[in-house]
Formats: C-alpha cells, sequence, structure tokens
C-alpha cells in the first residue's frame, strides 16, 4: 500500500463511501501479513517507493504460488525474481495476466498503471552470456516505471561495437555495466561518458574467472571514479539502485 491508496481509502471513509470497519480492516494488515513461512511487507512501498519483490530461489513452489496470490489479491505490482519456470506454469493457471522472462527467470504482474520516466537506464552487457543478469535487471527496471535502453554484447573484446553506440548510451540518466570475464567494460564506459556507471559483475568466465570474483574485483579496483558495484549476478540490486537514480 502506498502513500496514494490511503489517502484514497481516508477519503472514501470521509466522504461515507467507505464504513470504519472495512477501512479498519484494510488497516490492520499494512504493517505485514504474516502467511506463518513469510511476512509480506505491505508497508515497504509506504517506506521506501518500491514494494517488495519475491526472491524465489529456496522457496517451494507452493510458498512462491501463495506469496504472489496474497499480493495480487492488494492489486500490487509483483516482480519475482530467480523464477523458474515451473512454478510460471502452475501461476498462469490462477493468474493470467502474469508474464515470464525465461532468460531473466523472472515474473512479473502489473495490477496498477506506471507513468513511465522521461529519462532512461541504459543496460549494457558485455557478451550475449551475460543477457540472464541483464533481463533481470530489464525487468525490475520496467516494473518500477523506468524507460529502458538495451545494449548487448558490446565488450571490450570488440570496442567498436560499444563506439557505434555512444549516442544512445549518452542519452540515458544512468548506465548499468554487467560483465563477466575480468569485467573491464564498466571501466572504459565510465571513462567515456559523464552518467553514474552501476557496475554488475557476473559469473561468466573460464576457472580464473572464480565464479565472478575475478570481475567483481576488477570493478571495485576501477580508475574510473563514477563505477558503483553490486554484487555478482545482482541485476536486480543494480536495476533498483538505477532506479532511484533515474528518478531522482
Amino acid at each position: 500500500m502506498n502513500k496514494k491508496q490511503i489517502h484514497n481509502l481516508l477519503l472514501q471513509v470521509k466522504q461515507g463511501n467507505t464504513d470504519i470497519e472495512t477501512a479498519t480492516n484494510e488497516l490492520i494488515e499494512l504493517p505485514y501479513k504474516d502467511l506463518e513461512f513469510a511476512k509480506i511487507d505491505n508497508h515497504r512501498e509506504l517506506r521506501t517507493g518500491y514494494p517488495e519483490v519475491i526472491y524465489c530461489e529456496g522457496k517451494t513452489d507452493e510458498q512462491i504460488l501463495e506469496i504472489i496470490e496474497y499480493m495480487h489479491s492488494r492489486k500490487s505490482n509483483i516482480l519475482a525474481t530467480r523464477a523458474e519456470k515451473t512454478v510460471f506454469e502452475k501461476l498462469i493457471k490462477i493468474i493470467p495476466i502474469a508474464k515470464y522472462n525465461p532468460i531473466g527467470k523472472t515474473i512479473s504482474i502489473i495490477n496498477k498503471k506506471t507513468e513511465p520516466t522521461q529519462s532512461s537506464i541504459a543496460i549494457i552487457t558485455a557478451g550475449t552470456s551475460d543477457m540472464a543478469v541483464a533481463e533481470e535487471a530489464v525487468e525490475t527496471a520496467e516494473i518500477f516505471g523506468n524507460k529502458v535502453i538495451k545494449i548487448y554484447d558490446a565488450g571490450v573484446a570488440g570496442l567498436h561495437r560499444l563506439y557505434s553506440k555512444m549516442s544512445l548510451i549518452r542519452q540515458a540518466k544512468v548506465l548499468i555495466v554487467i560483465a563477466g570475464m575480468e569485467g573491464a567494460l564498466a571501466s572504459v564506459v565510465a571513462g567515456m561518458t559523464d552518467k553514474p556507471v552501476i557496475a554488475v559483475p557476473t559469473s561468466i568466465g573460464y576457472g580464473a574467472n572464480f565464479g565472478g570474483i575475478s570481475a567483481l574485483l576488477g570493478m571495485l579496483t576501477s580508475c574510473a571514479n563514477s563505477v558503483t558495484v553490486v554484487n555478482i549476478d545482482n541485476g536486480f540490486g543494480a536495476a533498483y539502485s538505477a532506479s532511484i537514480i533515474n528518478k531522482l
């Protein structure tokens, strides 16, 4: 529940369109809903501007479905990350408007239209293998109401691919740069623009990549001053932060 919804609820009470008991029942669950195995934070959007997002990895299909059904009953916009297709196949029978991104492994349900931002977030990957993380970022940014520019497979092994997109990149307000291997793309992009860069190291790479550690350290030790780094494969976290910057 956000500020606008609370305002509308109180206005309905004032105008006599909603009785006090109904309004009270709405507000009882405002802090959180206890499902025993999960406590759904209904207050989060009111506090932070963004609703709770469901991290599916480690949860059973039944737990995920119950959480989504409850949030859907409250007309929330819903984003579930790291969701397997098996969960979506069960969900679509219950909530037909649900959508699945098989590359990013996200489930999204739009119950409230969000006015898209005038400014945009550019999401850039070094390689096609980084697309899973990128698509998670795309789905996150878009459900939060951001305009997104996608530029994929433009890594340092062929910088001419990046140079050809620089005019497009410079149009964005904030950049998310996603790379595995040695993670050099974030430094290159940051050195060529005046926009903040949120770097996402991925676990893509051969043995010495150490599951993304080499890219993480390369990005953390970047000499480009505008680079900020999130955790390995964390497309969601990058897009969340980028959305806050884009809406400033």
